[in-house]
């Protein structure tokens, strides 16, 4: 067999399964792969699992998954996409498994939540949350260079459902989080505080991207 044929399999043998791809940008995005390559991402840039996402100062960037599920990343965060899968006909195959490093974001449910409601995972360094058919969004300070960060929120985790509900696991147990309730989860050793108004947290993505939900203190 041709040298160059191999190489063509070898490297898609090696490249991530695509997840999803980008629909809107309004400043820098990179992806990072597992290999440690860091690619640029804009408009129609295909994500892929194992890539690791990036948001620059001031930039929002939403991300539809194959399952037309949606995550918009704020300014200044990372997000880890572990592992994406979804094929229609297959839901025992599913698995979605998220990593939020830094930053916030906003989870709009796909059809993998949907018929798989416990196949998906959204990590962070204070909890682990799933899904019960949701909108949610996600706020975490580490306290050190936080880019863009909700000014005045406490670093830690922030929380809120806009529709549905989620669950929040960590060491403390297991809580649950209903539609219209903010949370803050201080570590991974902390009890979920529950409230009822916003603490602080903004989400405001471009208005020219239209239709999009926002938070404001």
């Amino acid at each position: 067999m041709p040298i160059l044929v191999l190489l063509c399999m070898a490297a898609v043998a090696h490249a991530g399964q695509v997840a999803g791809v980008v629909v809107q940008t309004s400043g820098a995005l990179s992806a990072r792969t597992p290999s440690g390559a860091v690619k640029p991402l804009q408009v129609r840039s295909e994500v892929e699992s194992g890539d690791t996402l990036s948001t620059a100062a001031g930039a929002y960037a939403l991300v539809r998954f194959i399952d037309n599920s949606e995550l918009t990343l704020k300014p200044g965060s990372t997000l880890v996409v572990e592992q994406f899968a979804f094929e229609d006909g297959k839901p025992e195959a599913d698995r979605a498994s998220f990593r939020l490093v830094k930053g916030g974001l906003r989870s709009v449910t796909g059809l993998l939540g949907k018929r798989s409601k416990d196949r998906f995972a959204m990590k962070t360094p204070s909890a682990t949350i799933g899904i019960r058919g949701t909108t949610f969004f996600l706020e975490y300070l580490s306290g050190k260079g936080d880019i863009d960060a909700s000014p005045g929120l406490t670093p830690g985790l922030h929380v809120h459902v806009g529709s549905g509900g989620i669950s929040i696991v960590n060491s403390a147990g297991e809580f649950r989080y209903d539609s219209g309730q903010f949370g803050f989860i201080k570590d991974a050793q902390t009890r979920p505080v529950k409230m009822f108004t916003n603490p602080g947290m903004i989400f405001a993505p471009p208005a020219a991207w239209g239709g999009a939900d926002t938070l404001t203190p």
